[in-house]
């Protein structure tokens, strides 16, 4: 498989046009150097650029590290289908169902996943805020349906502020919608591999110094310890990794994905995000969890630009 690939063009797409943007060039830059270090034909395409559309036929694959609206969320997944590129990760539909965390809520609920309580925005008639708190309780989550990274996520303490706060957000992003807070540990699962090869890797434990794993914590040096193994029992340990796996199997991810979870006080891993390009960069989580498995940056690398070989059979060029 690196034969084919030391003959082919690869782009590298990042950058876009979404809030994460500055977060998916680092991580597009850090695949850039990889491939390049491996012998790999490489470059940076960016979504956002106007020439972007010409230059789509100047790659033989594609290597996704869009994260967000309008690069994770399947369009462009969609876009390259239509021109017969094949691309690294998960199809169109697998992605446009996880970026929209109420969407994949909802299937888990029907899987009989766990998954936080939550209510859509805006209310239903009859339905106010005290119905609100009386079902999900206080504090609550507030997020926006299609964002990534954290940004947006807002925990509500105060009954008083819950109403401008849920207000500011649906100005900014429009779909909003708040969740039961879960008191426990925050995980995440790297989720690589196809078929006999789909594993998960070391659970890897998010302990922030902020009041949760935001978008500063994440992208921060210094602000968050991983620790890897989790420090969870192991029977919890082994179901922690067998509902990322479920999770990642019911929404139809492909190659990799990342699974984040608050794991209760009662030992009940809780989703409440699932990441089809998880982030690359220097301080991101699939990394760290693919070292824990024994694998270097360019391990994680080539593997993930392997998923990009099965749908070979179905590109048109």
């Amino acid at each position: 498989m690196r034969e084919y690939f030391l003959h082919k063009k690869i782009g590298v797409l990042a950058g876009g046009i979404s809030s994460e943007r500055e977060v998916s060039l680092r991580s597009g830059n850090n695949v850039l150097d990889s491939l390049k270090r491996q012998g790999f034909k490489a470059f940076i395409m960016d979504p956002a650029d106007n020439n972007f559309i010409e230059q789509i036929n100047e790659m033989d694959v594609a290597f996704i590290a869009l994260h967000g609206g309008y690069g994770e969320d399947g369009g462009i997944a969609g876009l390259l289908e239509v021109m017969g590129i094949p691309y690294t990760g998960s199809g169109v539909l697998a992605s446009a169902l996880a970026m929209n965390k109420v969407a994949s809520k909802r299937i888990f609920r029907e899987q009989g996943i766990p998954t936080p309580d939550y209510a859509c925005l805006p209310l239903t008639d009859g339905y106010g805020y005290e119905d609100l708190i009386r079902k999900l309780g206080l504090p609550l989550i507030a997020k926006p349906v299609l964002e990534g990274s954290s940004i947006g996520v807002t925990i509500i303490k105060d009954e008083s502020r819950i109403q401008s706060i849920i207000t500011g957000l649906m100005d900014e992003h429009r779909d909003v919608f708040v969740e039961k807070y879960i008191h426990g540990q925050s995980v995440t699962v790297g989720i690589l591999g196809k078929g006999s090869s789909l594993r998960a890797l070391p659970v890897l434990e998010l302990a922030t110094k902020n009041e949760f794993y935001d978008y500063e914590a994440k992208y921060t040096s210094g602000m968050t310890e991983f620790i890897i193994p989790a420090r969870l029992d192991a029977d919890i340990y082994k179901c922690v990794c067998q509902t990322a796996i479920k999770a990642h199997l019911i929404l139809g991810c492909e190659g990799f994905s990342r699974i984040d979870m608050i794991v209760s006080y009662e030992g009940i891993p809780y989703i409440h995000d699932v990441n089809t390009v998880p982030g690359l960069t220097n301080l991101s989580d699939l990394p760290a969890c693919a070292a824990a498995d024994g694998m270097s940056y360019d391990d994680l690398i080539f593997e993930m630009l392997c998923s990009a070989y099965y749908r070979i059979k179905y590109a048109t060029t």
